[in-house]
């Protein structure tokens, strides 16, 4: 399992690919999220502005990422 922190109460599901390497672009995450790919809490989300918050689990491709939010930790 992977660990994102973010820095805002959310981060949209596109960003959050990108921001943790498993897409190369904006277009790809797109892609993929579209092709119904990227899992949310164990259940598959076709909204690429879908907003992820902390606690959340996003799985694609085997992996498997744990956001956490700076402003959960103050």
């Amino acid at each position: 399992m992977k660990n994102i922190t973010i820095r805002d109460e959310f981060i949209k599901l596109g960003q959050l690919l990108k921001m943790a390497g498993l897409t190369s672009s904006g277009l790809e995450s797109k892609i993929v999220i579209l092709n119904g790919e990227v899992k949310v809490n164990g259940e598959v989300r076709l909204e690429r502005g879908k907003k992820i918050y902390h606690g959340d689990l996003v799985e694609f491709q085997g992996e498997t990422i744990m956001v956490k939010s700076r402003l959960k930790e103050i």
